[in-house]
């Protein structure tokens, strides 16, 4: 198997410990666990089982209109009673107990001396300096800050901050953790109070909060504002960037000098609040819930995750911002590679449900998912014989230049479907491949692709011939398929009659 796999499984854990299981600490559980890590959490307030395993369910639904990507088999989700079994075994501890100084200092102290030497201690605190929280510890070295952004399973960012007792190589190790879990880690500069995210995002907040208690806006009119205009703008290029290309000039340093007076101008509150009266309370909720139209807290969470699905995709198909690093979460995914059936067989990819919004308006499968499915088969097989990024940058790639689908039998909403691939054929330039769909429990498959690939140089954008490791990887595995049975399908073509 070539590297690209074997890189990715040395930096994903096997358990971590979740203490806490609020909406950040099960946000974390389902992080973890869709991406095969197997998870021992602690929550001790009522209703933590039923509300994180319903976070889950949020989760995979997400997921599964997120990326057609199989991911790896679901890591274990087991509820425990205590620190010590929490922390037990684990390569990691996520600290996500509610933002009370006193009450994570002892915690945190707590977990250090409980937890393997070697064991990682992160904190979720959105505010709290990580030199604060190491105060109690033993070995306060290994703690570091990991601010996570809701929902955890689905925003990427986590600021980590180092405390000054903090050990360089522990950052190192927490963001290959992370990015391993298809996040985006940013390494603080210095130690500060709120870190950067909240800094920038609460001084938005007080402001809209003045706004509203000033009756200069209401609720639905401020979120409005940010939804039609710059809100559209941040998950492209953040405020600085943008207002250096808002005025006509080449020079970022003249840009800031022409906008720079503006910033003079008392527009804003800045670190002032309105004090929270109760009748500025009533005002916020009769607004705020006016403005929810009535859809339950469950309801807007699904609705704020398949926007966020969509944002998502968009970026990833421009690549741009966090949509770079959903791609590169897929293409970890395929790395972990297909296994071959009996160590001779097609190459077996995940297995992975269908999701509603697959289907077309008879409720079954459309033709573009199903020749998304064998596009995916056919990055799996890549990557097993070792096509990752270095290869397609300095040597090239194969692209498809013919494909022939069948449709057999209709695929369904829930359906847990698995695409197996043989080589029929490769030389130095071609490559034709095979896919069966098979539906679990179905014993013939429920359609078939095949596919004609021809591999293209990087340098000259032309058929060239596939070289070094890849060349031998993928002829090996060409001679192992030879020997298999030629599919029922294969070659088939339209006919009348």
């Amino acid at each position: 198997m070539p590297k690209g796999s074997e890189f990715m499984s040395e930096r994903r854990p096997r358990t971590v410990g979740l203490l806490g299981a609020g909406v950040i600490g099960g946000g974390w559980a389902a992080r973890f666990v869709l991406n095969g890590v197997d998870v021992q959490l602690l929550g001790r307030s009522p209703g933590t089982t039923e509300r994180v395993r319903q976070m889950l369910v949020n989760a995979r639904r997400a997921y599964q209109r997120l990326t057609p990507v199989p991911l790896p088999a679901e890591g274990a989700l087991t509820f425990v009673d205590s620190v010590a079994d929490a922390v037990r075994g684990v390569e990691l501890v996520q600290e996500s107990v509610p933002e009370r100084l006193g009450l994570k200092q002892q915690l945190l102290a707590a977990v250090s001396r409980v937890a393997a030497p070697e064991t990682l201690i992160c904190s979720s605190t959105s505010g709290l300096r990580p030199s604060l929280l190491q105060v109690e510890m033993d070995q306060p070295e290994r703690l570091i800050v990991a601010h996570p952004f809701n929902p955890v399973y689905l925003v990427p960012l986590v600021e980590l901050c180092a405390g000054q007792s903090t050990a360089p190589e522990t950052l190192l190790r927490a963001a290959e953790i992370y990015r391993s879990v298809g996040m985006h880690p940013l390494v603080l500069r210095k130690e500060v109070d709120g870190f950067i995210a909240n800094r920038l995002q609460e001084a938005v907040w007080r402001e809209a909060l003045w706004m509203v208690h000033d009756d200069l806006a209401t609720v639905q009119e401020v979120d409005d504002v940010v939804r039609y205009s710059f809100g559209l703008r941040r998950a492209i290029m953040g405020p600085i960037q943008t207002y250096r290309i808002a005025i006509p000039e080449t020079s970022a340093r003249r840009s800031m000098e022409r906008w720079g007076p503006a910033l003079k101008l008392p527009w804003t509150k800045l670190i002032e609040v309105p004090e929270l009266t109760d009748a500025f309370l009533d005002k916020l909720a009769e607004q705020s819930d006016s403005q929810a139209e009535n859809l339950t807290i469950p309801e807007l969470e699904r609705k704020r995750d398949d926007c966020l699905v969509a944002v998502l995709q968009g970026l990833r198909a421009q690549g741009c911002g966090a949509g770079e690093t959903l791609a590169r979460w897929e293409q970890r995914l395929l790395d972990r590679g297909p296994q071959l059936i009996n160590g001779t067989g097609p190459l077996r990819m995940p297995t992975r449900q269908i999701p509603s919004d697959w289907l077309d308006g008879s409720g079954q499968i459309t033709e573009s998912r199903s020749l998304q499915l064998c596009g995916i088969a056919t990055d799996n097989l890549l990557s097993y014989i070792g096509v990752d990024g270095g290869y397609r940058s300095n040597v090239g790639s194969y692209y498809t230049v013919e494909t022939h689908l069948s449709h057999l039998r209709d695929l369904y909403v829930g359906d847990q479907v698995q695409v197996l691939t043989q080589v029929l054929g490769a030389d130095d330039r071609r490559l034709q491949l095979f896919h069966v769909l098979m539906r679990k429990g179905d014993e013939g498959p429920a359609a078939t692709g095949e596919q004609m690939l021809v591999h293209v140089e990087a340098s000259s954008g032309r058929s060239g011939p596939v070289q070094g490791k890849v060349r031998e990887h993928l002829l090996k595995l060409a001679r192992l398929h030879a020997e298999l049975p030629r599919p029922d399908r294969a070659g088939a073509s339209i006919r009348l009659g």
